[in-house]
């Protein structure tokens, strides 16, 4: 898609990246810090984050699809990749042949994984994920051993991890984590003592990581805190040394002088109280921008300003009260990151939305082209 002079960009840091990685593997100690690349590297890029991850000390990769995993190999990346839910039985066969981690929980999957593995010829690690009260996905805690024993007795599959998913990791005063953990240890401990405890176990998500709560942990597989973003407003105190690698970026399209009483935008919902100049950027909600954006306060930063979104924001447009301020068609706008003294961050929009960062970074679409810097640590 040849989108590369288009006036309205996103910015990757890989330094930034970096440096991410670098301080949660430090911070992760004896355990394995595997990142987590799904949602195509959470709207950063797959494959780019992916290498720089694991060149800052990463030792594995995380993805939620087999088509994932599979773009990752074509981009002859070798490192674990560990896909953290049972796929459909028709891309076992290519699961196994990109030779990933699958996660298990099923018995009718485990059977039908095993036998593709022996057809091919080939023995497929597996990690089996134990459902310790999140109830999304997971063996349920009565039948983990079960779903063990079965792995074990199939001589072509290898038990290679277990683990579990924490509900409420982000949320210091939820009592959910540590009720999560006594279960999960309870699970580990079976397993030892039916010789069954594999190389991996592991529990550590972002939040769980950052906050230290499971110094037991095997792997610890980190998203959004690479990306340099907290994963909740609770967690910013605890992760000043993370870095945003996401900016998103706009230059003015249109500019106009509009009287009070004008409206602006469909709906013509949004009215001047006073005549103000108005800064077209080429930006909308089809590049993931949301729509709503206007109606609780967002801004836009230009000549390091902050300038309120006006009006609806269009699918392909959106506009921006200057006011008095001197501007002119081509200056630069930033709509996620910083420009001078001013800061955008993911979760100050997100939280105008009542969502979470998470949301923000993914929701920028691929016609947004990304253009790959790397800035002084």
């Amino acid at each position: 898609m040849s989108t590369t002079n288009r006036w309205a960009w996103a910015e990757i840091d890989l330094s930034a990246l970096a440096n991410n990685v670098e301080t949660l593997v430090a911070q992760a100690g004896q355990a394995e810090l595997w990142a987590t690349v799904k949602a195509n590297g959470y709207g950063h890029g797959a494959v780019e984050v992916a290498r720089t991850a694991l060149d800052s000390g990463a030792r594995g990769l995380c993805v939620a699809l087999a088509d994932e995993a599979h773009e990752l190999r074509r981009a002859k990346i070798t490192a674990p990749i560990l896909i953290v839910s049972e796929q459909p039985q028709a891309q076992h066969e290519q699961m196994l042949l990109d030779d990933v981690c699958a996660t298990v929980y099923n018995e009718a999957n485990i059977s039908s994984y095993g036998a593709t593995a022996e057809r091919l010829g080939v023995i497929g690690k597996v990690h089996l994920k134990v459902d310790t009260g999140m109830h999304r996905v997971g063996a349920p805690i009565e039948d983990a051993l079960a779903r063990a024993k079965q792995v074990s007795k199939l001589q072509s599959l290898k038990l290679e991890g277990v683990y579990t998913h924490f509900a409420a990791a982000d949320l210091p005063e939820h009592s959910q984590t540590d009720l999560q953990l006594t279960k999960f240890r309870e699970i580990v401990k079976l397993l030892e003592q039916n010789s069954l405890r594999p190389k991996y176990v592991h529990t550590a998500n972002s939040s769980a990581s950052l906050r230290n709560l499971d110094l037991t942990t095997d792997i610890v597989r980190v998203g959004i805190a690479i990306y340099g973003i907290a994963p909740s407003i609770e967690l910013e105190s605890i992760s000043t040394k993370l870095k945003p690698v996401m900016s998103v970026h706009a230059r003015v399209a249109h500019l106009q002088r509009l009287g009070a009483g004008e409206g602006i935008s469909y709906g013509l919902r949004y009215k001047l109280d006073r005549p103000a100049t108005i800064a077209t950027l080429p930006i909308g909600y089809a590049d993931g921008i949301p729509r709503r954006l206007w109606s609780v306060g967002g801004d836009v930063l230009i000549n390091g300003k902050r300038c309120p979104i006006v009006g609806v924001v269009t699918m392909d447009q959106l506009m921006v009260n200057c006011g008095e301020m001197p501007i002119k068609i081509g200056d630069h706008a930033v709509l996620l990151g910083t420009q001078v003294s001013q800061t955008i961050t993911a979760n100050q929009i997100a939280t105008s939305l009542e969502t979470i960062g998470y949301e923000i970074v993914c929701g920028i679409s691929s016609r947004v082209p990304r253009r790959y810097i790397t800035s002084k640590k």
